[in-house]
This record gives structure tokens, C-alpha cells and sequence, in this order.
């Protein structure tokens, strides 16, 4: 394990935010990692993950030398530990080849060996095949690589209560949506609008055997009856999302989704054994599960509880004046007691924290984006909770000379007297 040893603490949390309602607690943000390098876990697209290992002692963040071009398949990015018992020392234990600005390269604890072990992306470099990787942080070393010559695939999400990850096809998608994938990787299914042999993989952890969860032939036969042209479609999918007890999977399905018309870019759900294949109502902003069969969005500017057993709206989060754009990027806290909202206005992101149970709520101070505000290098707020619902890693530009990508962390503390 190569450590890299800073000469200084990181810097003291500063009080910075704008309480509303008088709240009992209050929000101090910090940089936790530096440049000149740049170090960030990636968009929070999948619900409930966390950089935290299980005993909250490393974040796992992924550092790399630019940020100025998408990464192709010779750039090679570290994958690192952040030590917070040892003066946040970077620890860099391994590097990968499958990654991206907005995704990272998909970083996941194994829910079953959580103070320990990583699930990452890579590639190889000679036949451009992307896998994933189980990694062991005591015995310093991959104790499993799941590769599969004919549908080399990365991991897309891996259940929250363990066994199980999903897998998607990363050269599709960088050929379709090339914000989401892995430029210049493999791609078994190029030129094909709804294969067969690909779609969402489903892979047991421990064996390493694989399955197809559903085709797109699958997914364009369901949505062809109200939507004939998306057999003109080449498809792809994103956002796999394990719900809280493992027993749904919420997940869109997109066809020329940079088209001003025509779009593909319906929302649908599906049991972990290929059952129960529906289309949803679609609801707007990154999806984010509650409990149970609710999934968090956003419908007529307001935040919203859909119910995908009903197909209806059941409940909302907040109001617009606590939650000003809702179709941000968000994450319910794993107690599901709190909830943040983090959004844009010009160059700079801003976080709204809610305490659900006495409604509550604070909002941070800016944190700088510069002109990373769109397309394939777009810094997205994308927050992710810690494992005691006290903290919350998000990404900012370092103010600073180096005008790096950084991870900042929002802290909840008792209010001051």
C-alpha cells in the first residue's frame, strides 16, 4: 500500500451555512483532500452508497492528473483511501482504467465485508474489456476480478443489503451517452438497437456467476405498444438502483436522449429474479429510493414520494421554499431521517439539509464549480452520506491556484450558544 503523507491537517471546519426556523443543529464544511491532483468519489447515481468504509475509517476516492478531456482507455486513474484516523493521509492501493469525470469509476464497499472490501471498475488494456473487481484493503490485493469474455461488463450497482451487483455494458453506453461510459472499451453489441445478449447483468459476488436480468429486445418489446418508434432506437440504459430491501430494481431506459424530440426516456422497475418487468409514470430529477416501494423525484417542481406498486404520487419532501430546485442531485440519509438537496445557481453549488422528523432545515454556503456546469466533464453537487447520518461528502473546486477537483465534507453539528 503506497501512502502519501501530507505535511498538514486538513483545514478545521468553518461555520458556513444559513439556518432557517431556528434549528437545534448547523452545518461546518471543510476540504477534506488537495491538489494539485484531483480527488472525488463520483455522481451519487446509486442509492445508499457511500465513500465511507463500514466503520466510517477511509473514504474511497478515485485521483486522477486532469480534468480537462473525458479519459480513454491508456489513462490510467488511482484508486485511493482517505485514512481519517491518521491526518487524512491518501493512501493509493490500486489504479483502474474504467473511469469518468461524473461517475468515477463506480465505487462500492461490499455490503457483506464492509470495513474491508471495494468493488471498483476496470479495463484491460489489451482488449479493452471492462470488469469489476473485488478488492481486499487488509490483504492489500484483488481477491476477484469478474470477467466475462463475452459480455465484459462493470459493475452498475450492487445490493444494499450485499450478494448481488448489477452490470451494464460501459462501451454502449460511451457510444451512446458518452457522459456515462468508458471511452474506447469493448462493446459486444455495436450497431445492434435492442440486442438479446445485453442489457442489465446481475452477478453473485461470492461465485461469480452471471445472469441477464433483462434484454433491450426485453425492454423494447414492453415499451413498443406506446412508443412504436423505439424500435428505431439504439438503447441504453442508466441509474440501476437497488431499492433499500433488495427487492426492486428502479432503472431508466434511454434512446437518442440528446435529441430535442423523440426522445427515449422512460423510467422502469423489475424484480432481482427478471420478474415483474413494469414501465413507471415518469418523474422527474435523479432518483433517489425512501423506503419500501417509494422512489424520491421531483413533479411539478416539488419533491415528491412515487409509490411504484401504485404507479402514483403518495407524499412529498419539503416545500419550494426549502427546496428550491428539486430536480438537483439528492440522497436520503441511511436512517432516513435526513434529507439534502444539492443544486446550481451560475458557478457555484449550494446544499439544502432537512431534518424530516421536525422539518427543520439549513442552507450551505456556495461551493465553487467554476465552468464545469454541463456536458461529459460536468461537476454534478452529487452528496453522499456518511454511515451516522452526521456527514456528507460532496465535490467543489479547490480555491486555490490549482483549481482542482476536490471532496468537501458537510458536517452536522449541535448549534452553537
Amino acid at each position: 500500500m503506497k501512502m502519501t503523507r501530507r505535511s498538514f491537517v486538513s483545514l478545521p471546519f468553518a461555520v458556513s451555512s444559513m439556518m432557517a426556523k431556528d434549528p437545534a443543529w448547523g452545518i461546518d464544511i471543510a476540504q477534506l483532500t488537495f491538489g494539485p491532483k484531483h480527488h472525488y468519489f463520483g455522481y451519487i447515481g446509486h442509492v445508499g452508497n457511500t465513500p465511507w468504509n463500514g466503520n466510517n475509517r477511509y473514504l474511497s476516492l478515485l485521483r486522477t492528473t486532469f480534468q480537462d478531456r473525458m479519459p480513454g482507455p491508456a489513462d490510467v486513474a488511482d484508486v485511493v483511501l482517505v485514512d481519517t484516523r491518521h491526518k487524512n493521509e491518501i493512501l493509493a492501493i490500486d489504479t483502474c482504467r474504467a473511469w469518468n469525470p461524473q461517475q468515477g469509476t463506480m465505487f462500492y464497499w461490499n455490503p457483506k465485508a464492509r470495513d474491508t472490501q471495494l468493488i471498483f471498475n476496470d479495463r484491460d488494456p489489451k482488449t479493452g474489456r471492462v470488469f469489476a473487481v473485488l478488492y481486499d484493503v487488509t490483504k492489500h490485493k484483488r481477491v476477484r476480478e469478474y470477467r466475462f469474455d463475452d459480455t465484459p461488463f462493470g459493475n452498475s450497482g450492487v445490493a444494499q443489503k450485499g450478494g448481488y451487483f448489477l452490470g451494464l455494458n460501459y462501451g454502449r453506453m460511451a457510444k451512446l451517452r458518452q457522459v456515462t461510459g468508458y471511452v474506447g472499451s469493448y462493446n459486444w453489441t455495436d450497431g445492434l438497437a435492442a440486442p438479446e445478449n445485453d442489457g442489465i447483468f446481475i452477478t453473485e459476488i461470492e461465485t461469480g456467476k452471471k445472469r441477464i436480468l433483462v434484454s433491450f429486445r426485453q425492454l423494447a418489446d414492453l415499451i413498443a405498444p406506446t412508443r412504436p418508434d423505439v424500435r428505431e432506437k439504439h438503447l441504453f440504459i442508466n441509474h440501476t438502483l437497488w431499492n433499500r430491501d433488495d427487492n426492486r430494481i428502479y432503472f431508466y431506459v434511454r434512446g437518442d436522449f440528446d435529441a430535442k424530440q423523440g426522445k427515449i426516456d422512460i423510467p422502469c422497475t423489475i424484480h432481482p429474479d427478471g420478474t415483474g418487468l413494469t414501465m413507471q409514470k415518469f418523474i422527474g430529477g435523479h432518483p433517489e429510493w425512501e423506503f419500501g416501494s417509494h422512489v424520491i423525484g421531483i413533479k411539478d417542481r416539488r419533491q415528491v414520494l412515487y409509490n411504484v406498486d401504485r404507479g402514483e404520487i403518495t407524499g412529498q419532501i419539503g416545500d419550494p421554499e426549502i427546496l428550491p430546485q428539486p430536480d438537483g442531485d439528492s440522497s436520503l440519509s441511511p436512517d432516513g431521517k435526513w434529507f439534502v438537496n444539492g443544486y446550481r445557481i451560475g458557478h457555484d453549488d449550494f446544499y439544502t439539509v432537512l431534518n424530516r422528523k421536525d422539518g427543520t432545515f439549513v442552507k450551505t454556503r456556495s461551493l465553487p464549480v467554476d465552468n464545469w456546469t454541463g456536458g461529459d466533464l460536468r461537476l454534478d453537487p452529487a452528496p453522499c452520506w456518511n454511515r451516522t447520518n452526521d456527514m456528507i461528502a460532496v465535490p467543489g473546486i479547490a480555491d486555490d491556484a490549482s483549481r482542482s477537483r476536490q471532496t468537501f465534507l458537510l458536517r452536522i453539528h449541535p448549534a452553537k450558544k
